[in-house]
């Protein structure tokens, strides 16, 4: 008895759509046998296309990740640099004034780090101690 081999026709699928399902797979919200079923194509069709696009789709979100890590770290910077400056302000103006104006208004940690600063301008400076007194100069040679 010959038996009737049914031959599979292949069903032609468009980019955006195979693009659709290997999306609604890889996020789980479909398994392949529904997809399969759902838009009436193989199983081995789905799992070639997942091989074949899912390391695109993958590609594009590491490049996506990279800019947006590149763009996190370049603000970062930039309110380092505002944060810094605005020490630094905070630092000399207190020195001028003579008065601790970032005790009263700031956390902790931010008086603590301008009050290195001080430091570290009445260092650089030479000509003040910590107190903020001049120092007389030694005039021996």
């Amino acid at each position: 008895m010959k038996e009737n081999k049914v031959h599979c026709q292949k069903k032609s699928v468009g980019f955006d759509l195979k693009l659709k399902i290997v999306e609604e797979v890889c996020n789980g919200q479909i398994s392949v046998n529904y997809a399969s079923k759902k838009y009436d194509v193989g199983r081995n069709a789905i799992y070639y296309w997942l091989k074949k696009y899912s390391t695109l789709e993958q590609q594009n979100r590491a490049v996506a990740k990279k800019d947006e890590i590149k763009k996190l770290k370049d603000e970062i910077e930039r309110l380092q640099f505002v944060k810094d400056f605005q020490q630094e302000f905070i630092a000399e103006l207190s020195i001028e004034t003579g008065k601790d104006i970032e005790k009263k208004f700031l956390p902790d940690s931010l008086f603590n780090e301008i009050e290195q600063k001080k430091r570290d301008i009445l260092k650089n400076n030479g000509s003040a101690n910590a107190s903020g007194y001049q120092d007389k100069r030694s005039t021996k040679k």
